[in-house]
């Protein structure tokens, strides 16, 4: 399998490598369904980095100090620890004009940034690689579980009798981490994403990279990169549930409240977790000598100041509501991402990377600032999950909705900025339509699964009790 994924990979990077050098680079690095005030990153402003060393970057700091009033997300770079000399630097040196828009970073992304500015568009390539690679390694060990387990329940005659169909077979599973990592590199999403520079990609290589470690077992790499992708994007932190419930069973620790073990093993996953994420929060403060960042940072992405529009659900709403009512309303919206876990949790207990599928989409789709490049990390697994197409309801017509809105997003942008024939309702409700898609394909992948599970210990073929064939209904 390594020729046919080096195969997708150059096809992949190529692609990226054309997009890069032509002249719709730009046209996408603006594009509001491909980047946010969260994850753009501006070419005009990292050019500016290569020339500056580290004796330079305190009067970065100073810099952005005195535009920081305009550009709340880089209060964490001001700092007020010059001399007069260097005062007096600032004055003298140049210093480059920074974008319209910058969105908050953090600041272990400036700095690897400033490392890394002249090999930007390269950077990028290799993090959509990275991902790409790290879920193939991942599905194809999670495959090996599944058939084991399977093979297992078989052998328990856990199953009905009547259910041969729904056995997976290793032949039928074989291509399917190849397939995720080309429904990854090959879909339009990723490929925009890494095409804008959005530090999206970087988002989604740390979760692919918890996945990978979780699945092969390992809690503490595991919390590692759960501390990196939390501390990156905050969202994250609702993926702690599901894999604490696959370490579990890969120790074969039942989840009972009332069992040592659980609370045993759970504390000590609970305490790598924050203890790397406390020491990466500390790098930062080191880093910057400030805790600005926090505010700058997580406050940004909970409080949604900046009503840019996007593919998400917030900016047009807060657009239109009364100053007094948001901070209600931005408590009620973002809660929408932690609010299924436990429910979820509770259901899924026994599969826990399906859990982690669907909580991904639920942050993709609830997240104060999504982009397609959110959307294209959960769409990777879909063909994980090919054996409950037949169970899926509404799958083309919810295709089709996703496809058009895609399509029609760039036209309503144009129509309301530049013709002036539409308004901000347009874009909005084609925003609309897409998330509700979303929601309701994501549904249908649920209600599929757990259709599924019914069948193989009930039966295939239900009948009634007098003898009629019975409908299952999901309540």
């Amino acid at each position: 399998m390594a020729a046919p994924l080096a195969l997708v990979l150059v096809v992949a990077v190529t692609v990226r490598a054309a997009l890069f050098r032509s002249s719709l680079a730009e046209f996408i690095s603006e594009r509001v369904e491909v980047v946010s005030p969260l994850s753009s990153w501006k070419r005009e402003w990292l050019k500016a980095f290569h020339c500056w060393t580290w004796e330079y970057l305190h009067i970065l700091e100073q810099y952005f100090m005195k535009v920081s009033f305009c550009h709340p997300g880089w209060s964490a770079m001001a700092q007020s620890r010059l001399t007069a000399t260097s005062t007096s630097q600032v004055q003298a040196t140049p210093l480059p004009q920074p974008p319209e828009q910058l969105g908050p970073q953090t600041p272990l992304i400036i700095y690897l940034f400033h490392f890394l500015i002249d090999y930007a568009e390269l950077v990028f390539m290799i993090t959509d690689a990275l991902t790409a690679i790290a879920l193939y390694f991942a599905i194809q060990d999670f495959n090996k579980v599944v058939f084991k387990k399977q093979k297992l329940l078989l052998e328990l005659d856990q199953y009905a009798p009547d259910v041969a169909e729904l056995i997976r077979t290793p032949m039928e599973m074989r291509y399917i981490p190849l397939k995720v990592a080309l429904f990854y590199l090959l879909n339009p999403y990723t490929i925009l994403s890494c095409v804008a520079k959005s530090t999206c990609a970087i988002n989604n290589t740390l979760i692919a990279f918890f996945i990978l470690t979780t699945i092969k077992g390992s809690a503490f790499l595991s919390a590692i990169f759960l501390a990196l992708a939390t501390y990156q994007s905050l969202y994250p932190l609702t993926l702690f549930v599901p894999g604490l419930l696959y370490l579990l069973q890969r120790q074969y620790i039942p989840v009972k409240m009332k069992s040592k073990a659980f609370w045993i093993f759970s504390w000590e996953y609970a305490m790598m977790y924050v203890g790397s994420l406390v020491v990466i929060v500390c790098l930062s403060f080191f880093l910057l000598s400030s805790w600005d960042f926090i505010p700058a940072v997580y406050g940004f992405i909970l409080s949604v100041p900046d009503l840019t529009p996007n593919i998400g659900l917030f900016w047009y709403f807060f657009a239109e509501m009364f100053e007094h009512f948001s901070l209600f309303f931005v408590c009620v919206f973002q809660i929408n991402v932690f609010f299924y876990t436990i429910p979820l949790a509770i259901k899924l207990k026994e599969h826990p990377i399906f859990f982690m599928f669907i909580q991904i989409a639920i942050i993709a789709i609830f997240k104060s600032y999504p982009t397609v490049g959110d959307v294209a990390l959960y769409m990777a697994f879909f063909p994980v999950w090919n054996h409950l197409y037949r169970f899926l309801r509404n799958i083309f017509v919810l295709t089709c909705i996703i496809i058009v809105c895609s399509l029609l997003f760039p036209v309503l942008w144009h129509l309301w900025i530049y013709a002036g024939s539409a308004n901000s309702n347009f874009f909005y409700a084609i925003t609309l339509t897409f998330n509700v898609g979303q929601i309701l394909l994501i549904s249908d992948y649920f209600y599929a699964f757990l259709r599924r599970e019914y069948y193989l210990t009930h039966g295939l073929y239900l009948t009634a009790k007098d003898g009629t064939e019975a409908m299952l209904v999901l309540k």
